[in-house]
């Protein structure tokens, strides 16, 4: 990146960082944001001292683009916390004051507390990965049963719906797995790119680090001095700085990015074996039974779900199995009505 883009990076990174303390007007996120706002400032003007130097014309005064107006404009009507993924995408940083309450991993050292160094709970991975294939196998479920419904409710023949349904999988299942394999993949690059710029500002000037570290830190709801000292102690050992930065500053934890292929086979494969469910059965059975049984093994695979998704709520599996039924099942009898209505007016 040339000094030119690097110096209006830095200008609109200064203008949204005062957008966002704006908002914050009041809290200690605000003093965050209004330190990061300065740094920025600070930063341009290492940018212009260098273009200057080398004979070049000073840059113009900072003119926000329709995109950072917008983006600032949304920032005091909606508030930071819910721009917060846009603004991250935007190197605005900070954003991981809105996450969970400080658990940072601090490096090792003799008069470390085991206690302290331990990580906040959370859920596993892997739960994590088996709820997503939960959901993506009910989004397969709900979505092709509903297409069923629908063009059954039109009058079609067995024929017809049967090669609808197949369609309706395999479109389904494609466009999950695009989706999840573009949402991905736009992590890891954002990833790779704000922390690299990360390491560049901790190369040059480490004390400002330690200082918006601190911040974030008290903001998130440690003692000023408790986050001042941990601060500073991350930051003096490079090889935990950079991951304190990532998880706590960025709000970006490299242990959950994944694989963009990898999510997105398992969002393909969970999305078509529900979708093949109501469709195996409707192909199996007779021609008279086909709608009933389809509709059946859709109801009963509906509960099963259902009572899979309490493991990760932790309520009644019947109360769960119930809702997610009568969410199906409305989906499925709108479907139905809106193929009859259909067909109705079309004659």
């Amino acid at each position: 990146m040339s000094a030119l883009a690097n110096h209006a990076e830095q200008q609109r990174a200064a203008y949204l960082y005062a957008a966002c303390a704006r908002a914050e007007a009041g809290t200690i996120r605000a003093e965050l944001f209004a330190r990061l706002a300065g740094e920025a400032q600070a930063q341009a003007a290492i940018w212009r001292a260098r273009i200057t130097s080398r004979g070049l014309p000073a840059p113009p005064p900072f003119a926000p683009d329709l995109r950072t107006r917008l983006v600032a404009r949304l920032v005091a009507t909606l508030g930071p916390r819910r721009l917060r993924t846009v603004l991250a995408a935007m190197k605005v940083r900070g954003m991981a004051v809105y996450g969970a309450p400080v658990g940072v991993r601090l490096p090792p050292g003799p008069a470390a507390d085991p206690e302290a160094n331990r990580p906040p709970e959370k859920i596993p991975a892997s739960a994590g990965g088996l709820r997503a294939v939960v959901l993506g196998v009910n989004d397969g479920l709900v979505s092709n049963a509903s297409l069923i419904l629908g063009v059954a409710g039109a009058g079609s023949d067995a024929k017809l719906v049967l090669v609808s349904g197949i369609a309706g999988l395999a479109a389904g299942a494609f466009a999950v797995a695009a989706g999840e394999y573009v949402a991905v993949r736009m992590q890891h690059e954002l990833f790779d790119h704000q922390v690299g710029h990360e390491r560049t500002v901790l190369a040059q000037s480490p004390e400002s680090e330690v200082q918006e570290l601190a911040l974030i830190y008290a903001a998130k709801g440690l003692p000023q001095r408790e986050a001042a000292r941990l601060a500073k102690r991350i930051v003096a050992d490079p090889d935990h700085a950079l991951d304190a930065f990532a998880r706590d500053e960025l709000g970006l934890d490299p242990d959950e990015l994944g694989s963009p292929a990898a999510s997105a086979a398992t969002s393909l494969a969970a999305f078509a074996g529900g979708a093949a469910l109501p469709l195996v059965a409707f192909a199996a059975a007779p021609a008279a039974s086909a709608l009933p049984l389809a509709v059946g093994v859709a109801a009963l695979a509906l509960v099963a779900l259902g009572a899979s998704l309490s493991l990760f709520t932790g309520r009644s599996a019947w109360r769960s199995a119930a809702r997610v039924l009568a969410i199906g099942a409305t989906a499925g009898l709108a479907a139905f009505g809106l193929g009859q209505l259909v067909a109705a007016v079309l004659g």
